[in-house]
């Protein structure tokens, strides 16, 4: 049962959010809303091309919401401490947002858990894939590949990733698969799917070693960003195949260097060997003049320390 102070702090936020921010967070179409620092407010909607701007609220009001989603987390924003991370109490959206000095005046973004997922069928039909893109894709599902998916930020690794989630549990629904996050965001129909989630003392590496006693099929990481990314490799690589993981990178050779860079943070050298025999399967996502598209997507054959990775673009 919802206390009265829970109540009341759910309710300044729907007050604090008004129609400007409540319309696109409950359409279903919306994924993300981000607020500028002059006020205006820009959305972008599942295989929109372009940001649309939707409106505006003050300075004041964005400050009133930003202190009253932090409230409702039993924290604070202050001078000293500008950033807020966290996800939005009443839906679980992602929540990042920053206050002066470090921004001219409040930001934020809110990255919304979706509510319907992209398929590859209709990434072929909004111009992002093609259909040999697609067919690559499904052959490494059906071949058990891992699947690194490379992108800078905004260019939508996520929703792809919920693309080939998609596709796993449509053509191997009785497979268990694991998926671990920092925020939840991926989607999985399969029926036996089990989320974990890292928190304050729980980080990524630790949910991978207690994700080989789930005994999973495919392990799938929402975002590979630190020295987990060995044991992901090595999961990978010891009778987990078919696995998704996401990574910033701007192109398939680049995403093979930074999962390299990652693995350093765990005190080991960068591992290429390992690299190239974990990794299959890199498909590079990019906006192009405001639109999303496939870059490429490279089949990973091994390594060579004179030549480097060696890897064949096959769509």
């Amino acid at each position: 049962m919802v206390n009265e102070t829970t109540r009341r702090r759910e309710d300044a936020l729907v007050r604090a959010l008004g129609p400007e921010l409540l319309k696109p967070l409950e359409d279903p179409a919306v994924i993300e809303i981000l607020l500028n620092p002059d006020g205006k407010i820009w959305i972008e909607r599942l295989g929109g091309h372009q940001l649309e701007n939707v409106g505006s609220i003050d300075h004041v009001r964005a400050m009133s919401i930003i202190a009253t989603i932090a409230s409702m987390l039993e924290t604070t924003v202050t001078t000293d401490r500008p950033i807020l991370e966290c996800e939005l109490p009443t839906d679980g959206s992602r929540f990042e947002a920053l206050i002066p000095p470090v921004v001219q005046a409040p930001v934020f973004s809110i990255r919304k858990k979706a509510s319907a997922v992209f398929t590859l069928d209709q990434y072929v039909e909004s111009g992002i894939m093609s259909d040999r893109q697609r067919e690559v894709i499904l052959a490494a599902i059906a071949e058990r590949k891992n699947i690194l998916i490379a992108g800078g930020t905004g260019t939508g690794k996520t929703t792809l990733a919920n693309a080939v989630l998609d596709a796993i549990a449509n053509h191997e629904p009785e497979h268990r698969i694991v998926i671990i996050e920092d925020t939840r965001e991926l989607q999985c129909a399969a029926p036996n799917t089990v989320y974990l989630r890292t928190s304050d003392t729980v980080d990524q590496t630790m949910l991978l070693r207690a994700t080989m006693r789930l005994r999973p099929d495919r392990i799938v990481v929402g975002e590979v960003r630190d020295k987990s990314a060995l044991a992901l490799l090595k999961a990978w690589n010891t009778g987990h195949p078919g696995g998704v993981g996401t990574v910033h990178a701007n192109d398939a050779a680049a995403a093979l260097v930074r999962v390299g860079q990652l693995i350093q943070e765990a005190g080991v050298p960068p591992a290429p060997d390992l690299i190239a025999e974990a990794v299959n399967v890199v498909v590079s996502i990019k906006r192009d003049r405001g639109a999303r598209r496939i870059g490429e997507i490279v089949a990973v054959s091994g390594y060579d320390s004179a030549a480097g990775f060696r890897f064949e673009r096959v769509a």
